[in-house]
């Protein structure tokens, strides 16, 4: 553990998770967990606290990688949002189950190169740098498949605000046009 690295209990994904790494020590498996300002050590692998978040957020991993692949029409190492009002959309490096899969927020990759035939160097918004497993094209793949994601469904959310707005301007139209309410005064 590094001296900047604090132990934690149970992990919730937030607005400033940037990246959980797996950490392999002997038969056991932890997350190193990078924040924008923060990182974290974790007894759980990767996909538990990721799994975990989405609970945490009303809905499970399952339903996330279902819903990512009705919207995208992806079936294998899909993004997926683990938050939609707080827009925190994570992607695997690998397939979610392999030991080796690390997540990324979509959010807080600022740039990326090639570092060799299957490493890339990933620079995040706070600067920080890591070299991770994982070829240029296919993390350029997946950085990309996470924008789709991202895109999808605000045109989505964005359809369904535009009925409302469309509805609730037809009701207010309506409205102005009836007569005054009658009223026993008047009858009178």
């Amino acid at each position: 553990m590094q001296e900047n690295e604090r132990m934690v209990e149970e992990y919730e994904i937030n607005p400033l998770t940037m990246m959980i790494k797996p950490l392999v020590d002997g038969k056991k498996t932890y997350s190193d967990i990078y924040e924008f300002e923060e990182k974290y050590l974790s007894q759980d692998k990767p996909i538990q606290i990721i799994k975990r978040s989405c609970d945490y957020f009303g809905c499970s991993f399952d339903g996330r990688r279902e819903g990512t692949r009705k919207l995208i029409n992806i079936t294998h190492k899909v993004p997926i949002i683990v938050d939609p009002h707080t827009s925190i959309y994570l992607f695997p490096t690998t397939s979610p189950f392999n030991p080796d899969c690390i997540w990324i927020s979509h959010d807080f990759v600022e740039d990326y190169h090639k570092s060799g035939p299957y490493s890339t160097i990933v620079q995040f918004q706070n600067n920080e740098k890591y070299e991770i497993p994982i070829s240029f094209s296919s993390f350029g793949g997946q950085l990309s498949r996470a924008a789709m994601l991202r895109v999808k469904f605000q045109q989505n959310i964005e359809r369904m605000e535009g009925f409302r707005r469309r509805s609730s301007n037809f009701y207010l139209k309506a409205s102005e046009f009836q007569k005054p309410y009658r009223t026993k005064k008047d009858e009178i």
